[in-house]
């Protein structure tokens, strides 16, 4: 099968014929039709985060199952599915505690080392991304990691559902269970904020507040439903939220992460509430804390990994919201491009119109 590889930390995508194994266990075998653009690949591709070239990489990935192991029993052959890189066993204590994103077994749905690879090129391994390798024509995944999603919904919004928008969203809903009553700001407004405001107005959040620096960017938040919007990059914008909230907002959610901007979000919290950090655009940014102001204040800050989500849960909820119109993923699909454009895909995500970027074309 055709698949986009990476042969070197920094080395550009390139088209490659590779071999992909027959399912086994409870593995499922699926032809994909689209998979998204995720910045976590993009670092992947450039720096070690675990996975070794050559490797194939893509995580927002849909298809459908054309193959199943002997022991599957949660999809069938047909089914639509979208494919999420939360990796977990279902067994250990987190696990059936409903806390999949903290399993203590993850690498339960990766083949061992004494079995055949999935993938494999000219008889060698070849490193599957994330354990799913979405860059490519077919997939092979445990079934632990797929969900199963409603045939009307198209391939370029189901799989963005399976990272960007269960992260945005389950961090809103999941983690810091908005309410009605609330004000919530949300500092960065790329693909994954969106689905953070998505987020928002499912809960009903009273204000919602997006911060971007590009005027770009805040026109499309006002489209999803951001009732104020300010950009950083012209006015203070603790400030800003200070005046439009009065005390504070309840939540801050911030997808940029940088030391400077996570510090402001940490002044933008209201006595009572929380800051979520979820974006690390600096892997060695700090945040400065006052445990006595962090007690007065009973603010609370709170790292957040894949939005909490229960994939075979929010998921399907999602693309049925979707389908009700009552979730927004229309937008978001800002382009679609072929297999072989994967290096120019990325290369466009730098443009602050550009939301998502999805391949569809795997021919």
């Amino acid at each position: 099968m055709k698949a986009s590889i990476v042969r070197g930390y920094g080395q550009p995508f390139e088209i490659a014929d590779i071999d992909i194994a027959t399912p086994i266990g409870r593995e499922v075998l699926v032809d994909v039709r689209a998979s998204g653009l995720c910045h976590s690949d993009e670092l992947a591709a450039t720096h070690p985060l675990g996975y070794e070239p050559p490797m194939v990489l893509g995580h927002e990935v849909a298809g459908v199952v054309i193959g199943v192991g002997p022991d599957v029993s949660e999809v069938k052959i047909g089914d639509h599915i979208v494919g999420c890189l939360v990796q977990y066993c279902g067994t250990c204590k987190r696990c059936l505690a409903g806390k999949v994103t903290l399993c203590s077994n993850p690498s339960y749905t990766e083949r061992s080392v004494d079995q055949p690879p999935r993938l494999s090129e000219n008889g060698q391994p070849v490193a599957q991304g994330m354990a799913l390798g979405g860059f490519a024509q077919q997939i092979l995944v445990h079934e632990n990691q797929v969900a199963v999603v409603p045939n009307e919904i198209p391939w370029p919004q189901a799989a963005l559902l399976g990272c960007g928008v269960v992260t945005g969203a389950g961090a809103v809903l999941n983690t810091a269970n908005v309410q009605p009553s609330d004000a919530v700001v949300i500092i960065g407004t790329g693909g994954v904020g969106l689905n953070a405001l998505n987020g928002a107005i499912t809960a009903g959040a009273a204000t919602i507040i997006a911060i971007d620096i590009a005027d770009e960017k805040l026109e499309r938040a006002k489209k999803f439903g951001a009732t104020h919007v300010i950009n950083s990059a012209k006015e203070d914008p603790v400030a800003a939220v200070l005046r439009i909230t009065g005390v504070g907002a309840d939540s801050v959610f911030d997808f940029v992460g940088l030391g400077p901007v996570t510090q402001q979000a940490l002044q933008m919290v209201a006595p009572g509430g929380g800051l979520y950090l979820i974006g690390v655009l600096d892997p060695t940014a700090t945040l400065t804390v006052s445990p006595v102001e962090l007690l007065s204040m009973k603010r609370r800050v709170e790292g957040v990994y894949m939005g909490g989500t229960s994939a075979k849960r929010d998921i399907p909820l999602y693309a049925n919201l979707y389908l009700q119109g009552r979730f927004e993923l229309d937008a978001l699909v800002s382009s679609e491009i072929s297999l072989a454009d994967v290096q120019d895909g990325y290369a466009s995500l730098k443009n602050p119109e550009i939301a998502r970027v999805v391949v569809t074309d795997l021919s």
